[in-house]
């Protein structure tokens, strides 16, 4: 892993980019960006995907694997991610150049420029908030160019260049960059703590928060419901904070949740009460709405057209995405990754589901979350999951840790009978298969490779008569 150095000079022109990790959802739509804009792109990832097929078609020139001999020699400025690790030959050879070599983060600051930035922060939440602003805004007339770590699904893409002076980011708190941008308006959607093996204490963490949300130039627009948000709100000296969520004191208050099925709400503001409808569910979406209401306000629109404008967003791609039914089993897969996240993915599931079981696949994400988290990872998923199928930990930046794998997480459940640990993709959606009956749900969760197990879990439903597995949740 390279933590980014957000010292290094910003070059003023950039004519070639070179993206190493140029697949990840963020790096893909930069470097769209970058080609919307005439520059010439080029880059690299360790396997093929969708996205390197698309920014070919578009002109840009990508590889699949790491060599040095992808680096061009007309490349300018070489755009890189922290997940790759400091002994990337393309990595070496720009520094032997003599390239610029910038983090992802600093790349996007050159491309904002000054426009007017929207930047949406927060543990949970946030690439939601973002797709949610983003198609609100367009919905108003709004043209705003924008960055997003999901692809909005009514649009198909994490990014586009709009016609307006806003730009709306979705920014990372993980490794401190969020803290990089010249920020006009700042969502914090909430304030849970989490990505501590870069900050080290929660203490820390929320200091950042602080520090992001008072260096806003006009406005804050913060969680009045999350615990980590209000120690966040106390250390805030802005003169402009917008609360928004379900407690009675917030500025933008949302009531009546009913989730039912897709999530109705209601918004308050200044007096007046609008009633909301999603076509997406759980409760936590609509208290996302509320956060980017807050910010449609805050951008000067009134309540009811902002309100309305939200009520299109029709979800983002990796949040509650089916992607097949087989034999009555419907397949979902979701990005959740922390305990927050799974409660949340898991509770909107249970709305919708009714008399059926919910089968989680879950993949940990990174040693250290895995480490830190284990215990809170198995007790919401036995809470909110009838069943468990657990997968090893997907390691991402990180290095392995003796004793942390999936079976960690397993080995934590109160129940043994709720969970069963199995390494191999292959027997995992086997046992899915025979476990899971007419009506179930079939959820993969986790911020790495996972949804690459849907195919066969789909297979091996398509092929196994249903039954009672060892350990399935009769």
């Amino acid at each position: 892993m390279i933590r980014p150095d957000l010292s290094l000079p910003i070059p003023e022109n950039i004519e070639a980019a070179h993206f190493i990790g140029i697949g990840g959802s963020g790096m893909s739509g930069l470097a769209r960006m970058f080609l919307e804009r005439g520059i010439r792109v080029s880059g690299s990832d360790r396997a093929d995907s969708a996205a390197l097929r698309e920014l070919a078609d578009l002109g840009a020139t990508v590889h699949v694997g790491h060599d040095a001999a992808n680096l061009a020699a007309d490349v300018d400025t070489v755009v890189h991610t922290g997940a790759i690790w400091p002994e990337n030959p393309e990595f070496l050879l720009a520094k032997e150049r003599g390239l610029h070599v910038i983090h992802r983060s600093q790349a996007l600051h050159w491309f904002i420029g000054g426009h007017r930035l929207v930047s949406v922060a927060g543990a949970h939440g946030k690439t939601t908030s973002t797709g949610m602003i983003v198609t609100a805004l367009r919905d108003l007339g709004v043209e705003p160019t924008f960055v997003n770590g999901g692809v909005i699904a009514q649009l198909g893409v994490s990014s586009g260049s709009g016609a307006d002076e806003l730009f709306v980011i979705e920014a990372d708190e993980s490794d401190g960059t969020f803290l990089l941008y010249d920020t006009s308006i700042a969502l914090v959607t909430n304030v849970d703590p989490d990505h501590l093996d870069h900050w080290g204490s929660r203490e820390a963490f929320y200091a950042a928060f602080a520090q992001f949300a008072n260096e806003a130039r006009e406005a804050v627009v913060i969680s009045s419901d999350d615990p980590g948000a209000r120690i966040v709100t106390a250390q805030l000296a802005h003169a402009n904070v917008i609360t928004f969520g379900e407690a009675s004191d917030a500025v933008v208050r949302v009531g009546d949740i009913v989730t039912d099925g897709p999530v109705a709400f209601s918004v308050t503001h200044d007096g007046i009460t609008v009633d909301a409808r999603l076509p997406i569910p759980g409760a936590h979406n609509a208290i996302n709405a509320a956060g980017a209401v807050a910010v449609l306000l805050t951008l000067g629109h009134s309540l009811e057209p902002a309100v309305r404008a939200v009520e299109g967003f029709a979800g983002t791609v990796r949040r509650f995405e089916l992607h097949g039914v087989e034999r009555g089993v419907s397949v979902f897969d979701d990005y959740a990754h922390h305990p927050t996240e799974v409660a949340a993915a898991l509770a909107a599931a249970r709305t919708v589901i009714g008399d059926g079981r919910i089968i989680a696949i879950q993949q940990p994400h990174t040693y250290s979350r895995t480490q830190e988290m284990y215990r809170e990872f198995a007790e919401v998923l036995e809470r909110y999951a009838d069943h468990t199928v657990m997968l090893d930990v997907y390691g991402a930046r990180e290095d392995p840790v003796p004793g942390v794998t999936g079976e960690l997480v397993s080995g934590a459940f109160a129940d043994p009978s709720h969970v069963h640990f199995v390494a191999d993709w292959q027997q995992a959606a086997d046992y899915t298969a025979t476990v899971a009956r007419d009506g179930d749900y079939v959820i993969t969760l986790g911020c790495g490779n996972v949804y690459q197990i849907i195919p066969q879990v789909l297979d091996a439903l398509g092929r196994t008569r249903a039954g009672a597995a060892p350990g399935s949740a009769e």
